[in-house]
This record gives C-alpha cells, structure tokens and sequence, in this order.
C-alpha cells in the first residue's frame, strides 16, 4: 500500500478557505446542512471537502445511510483547524485595534441556566458592545464548565462565564453573580404536601438527583447528605428529574421560579437547605490584546457598578 503523503508547503488561504468549509459542516452535522451557513450548494461542499480530504492525504468523515460523522482523524483535525482559526482571528483582532472602528469576533463561552438570573449583567453588556461596534460577530457556545476552560485557555474561546470551582491558576478570574440554590421537590412528591415547620428528617431517606459537574465546598456538603441515586450533568437535566416527583434536588431559585409560580415545585426546608454558587468571568492571563474582548469586559464591569448603586 502507498504511503499517504503528509500535509507538504505552506498553508495557502485556499487550505484555510477549506478548513473553514470542514468546520462548518462538523459544526453543522453534515453537508447538506451547512449549505445555509457557508451559503453554497451541497455539491460544492463536497468538492472542497474532496479537495481538503486530498490536500491532508487523510479520510475526515463518512457519510451513509448511518448518517455523518467524523472519522478519529477529522476530530484530531477539526481540533487542530480550530486553533489554526482561532490564532488567524487573533491576528486580526490585533490588527483592529490599529483602527478606531470595532470590529472583530467575541468567542463566549456560558454554563447552562444564567438566561433566567434576574441581574442579566451578560446580556445587558452584550447589548453595550453590540451598540458600541454594530460590526461585531458575536458567537455564544453553551458548554459544560471544565470544557470552557479549556477553550479559553488553548484560544478556542476568548471568555468565559462558569462558577468558579477547580479553575487553573494561569486563567483570571472577575466576580460577576453569586447563584443561590435550594432544595426542591416537585408537586408529585411526598415532601410537597409537608408543612413548612415539618422538621427534616433524615434527608438520606429519599431518592435524590446529584451532579457530576463541579460543586464549591457549601454544594458539596449539601448533597451529601442526600441518597443520591441519580445523576445529572447540568442543571437543567436536574430539574427534569426533580420535576418526574421521584427525586430531591438542588435547583438555582432563578431555574426554579417559574415553576415554582405555577405550584410544580416547591423549595424544601429554605433556611437550611441551601447553599450558593460564585460566578466569575475567566480569560487568560497571557492573553494578547483584543479590543473586542477589552470592550467586552469593561461593558460587564460598567453593569457590576450600575447594579452596585442601585
């Protein structure tokens, strides 16, 4: 079998004009739906992928009635494109701040829920930086919380919004909410019909949904004093348990107000089951400068002031 030739000579803007075609359509799932976002014909997405798969000497995906996918190769070279995109778009944003125009790209990273946090310090800066450089792109990714801080720290994403849990030492941190979250049972469970003054109980008795994503030390102990015979990987898939009435479980108040306005759930036990979670901002510590990011940070900086004096 003849061996597969290495990528050789430099990279032309043609390879990275192929790249971006690749991710797109690993971003979008396949060819034909990508069509929309790269905004030429399927037939042409094939070509360039053709084109890139010849280029590199390497099969990245497949694609059949099983649908598509990825071969291991395509991942190791979609990861690798990212960066490559990711150090082009640093370039550029470098160049930006030549000009007095704002323009440029924000990667956002966000964990699952804030939407409904009644501040909306996130949003209320976006709408900032959107109305300072109306030429802005915005892109949000909603990731759990230790991969957003990997994208921030190898370049994928510029910023990031997680609770500050187990984060590296070589990203900074800001302070931007503290979440609280209590105990909750939906209107299906035993617990709901309780009165308040009822006392706890041994809350081991009871079935009850705990995390696998990162808890600071309050979360912890918290849940351990529950049976946890559920998991879940974010909030959301939490309250999706708690609301089947078979299981306890924490909830941030702000999740949980909505159902707990039309009587589904119901906070246990408030003044002692609770605990609450810091949020911060991070961004690297080495970063380069980026006045997009920069504009970014001081509209996010300007909403802790407001807030703070009213």
């Amino acid at each position: 079998m003849a061996r597969r030739q290495a990528l050789t000579g430099p990279v032309t803007d043609f390879d990275i004009r192929l790249l971006r075609v690749f991710k797109a359509v690993a971003e979008c799932g396949g060819f034909s739906a990508a069509e929309s976002e790269l905004g030429i014909s399927r037939s042409a997405i094939s070509l360039h992928m053709g084109d890139l798969e010849r280029r590199l000497g390497l099969r990245l995906c497949r694609r059949g009635r099983g649908g598509f996918a990825l071969t291991e190769e395509g991942r190791e070279v979609l990861e690798a494109a990212e960066t490559l995109l990711a150090g082009l778009e640093a370039f550029r944003n470098e160049v930006n701040a030549l000009h007095e125009t704002l323009r440029g790209e924000l990667d956002i990273g966000i964990t699952d829920t804030l939407v409904s946090l009644p501040e909306m310090r996130i949003t209320h800066a976006l709408a900032a930086l959107k109305a300072r450089g109306p030429e802005v792109r915005l892109k949000m990714h909603m990731d759990p919380p230790g991969e957003i801080a990997r994208a921030v720290l190898d370049g994928r994403l510029q910023l990031g919004v997680v609770p500050d849990v187990d984060l590296p030492a070589s990203l900074e941190r800001r302070p931007l909410y503290e979440e609280l979250s209590r105990l909750y049972c939906s209107a299906e469970h035993p617990l709901f019909a309780a009165e308040p003054t009822t006392p706890r109980g041994d809350l081991a008795a009871w079935d009850a949904v705990v995390p696998t994503y990162p808890l600071p030390t309050p979360g912890r102990d918290q849940h351990a004093r529950l049976r946890g015979t559920a998991t879940a990987s974010d909030r959301e898939g939490a309250a999706f348990l708690i609301l089947t009435g078979a299981y306890l479980g924490f909830l941030p108040d702000h999740q949980a107000a909505p159902w707990v306005d039309a009587g589904r759930l119901r906070a246990l036990w408030p003044g002692d089951c609770h605990f609450l979670t810091p949020f911060v901002v991070i961004v690297r510590r080495d970063r380069r400068p980026n006045r997009v990011l920069e504009a970014f940070l001081e509209a996010l900086e300007s909403q802790k002031t407001a807030i703070s004096r009213g």
